[in-house]
C-alpha cells in the first residue's frame, strides 16, 4: 500500500508547479529569473541574444501582493511556461542596496533606480523592448508596466500582448480591449 501511494504521488507531483523559495532577501525566487549584474544594457543584450523579451520585475520584502502572484499565478505551468520561453526576467529589490546600472549609464542601488523610475507599489512589471535609445531610463523606455498583482489569464495576457508587440499595433485594439476580447475567446468568462 505504501509504495503504491508514493508512485501515486510521483505520478501526480508533475502535475502541480513548485511553489518559489525565499531568497535571502526575502524575495520569492522563480527559476525563470536570471541572477545578473544588474547591468540592464547587459541583461538587454542578454535577453536578444536569447530571442526573449526583458522584463524588470520589481519586488519588497513582505509583499502580500508578491505572494499572491508568486503562489497563485507564476506557479501555474501555463504561465511559468511562458513567461520562461519568452522572457528574460530580472528582480529588482524596491528597498535594495544592490548596485544596478540603467540604460542611461546612471550606477545607482535598486531602491533609487525604483525611485528614479516613479515606481512605488509592489509588485510592478517593466517590459522593455528589444532596443532602448541612448540617454533613457528603464522607465521611459519600456513599452508596457503591469502595476500590483493580476489574475493568471490577466498577467498571461499581458505577457503575450507584449511579446507580440501588439503595441506596436496601429489599431484601437489597447491591452484592455485585448484582454477582454481574450476573455470572450476563453469562451467562459473567466480572467484566468
Amino acid at each position: 500500500m505504501k509504495r503504491l501511494l508514493a508512485v501515486l504521488i510521483l505520478t501526480l507531483l508533475p502535475a502541480f508547479a513548485v511553489a518559489a523559495t525565499l531568497g535571502d532577501d526575502g524575495l520569492h525566487k522563480e527559476d525563470w529569473m536570471r541572477d545578473t549584474f544588474k547591468d540592464l544594457s547587459e541583461d538587454l543584450a542578454e535577453a536578444n541574444a536569447e530571442g526573449k523579451r526583458l522584463v524588470i520585475m520589481v519586488e519588497q520584502r513582505g509583499c502580500i501582493y508578491c505572494d499572491k502572484m508568486h503562489k497563485e499565478v507564476f506557479s501555474r505551468d501555463d504561465v511559468a511556461s511562458y513567461i520562461r520561453d519568452n522572457f528574460f526576467v530580472v528582480q529588482v529589490n524596491l528597498h535594495g542596496d544592490t548596485e544596478m546600472t540603467d540604460f542611461d549609464g546612471e550606477t545607482l542601488t535598486e531602491k533609487q533606480a525604483t525611485r528614479k523610475w516613479g515606481l512605488l507599489f509592489t509588485p510592478s512589471i517593466l517590459f522593455l523592448p528589444e532596443e532602448v535609445e541612448d540617454g533613457a531610463t528603464a522607465q521611459s523606455a519600456s513599452v508596457a508596466l503591469m502595476p500590483g498583482a493580476f489574475g493568471a489569464g490577466t498577467t498571461l495576457d499581458m505577457f503575450t500582448w507584449v511579446n507580440e508587440k501588439r503595441y506596436e499595433i496601429d489599431s484601437a485594439e489597447d491591452f484592455q480591449r485585448y484582454h477582454a476580447r481574450r476573455i470572450q475567446e476563453r469562451a467562459n468568462g473567466s480572467t484566468d
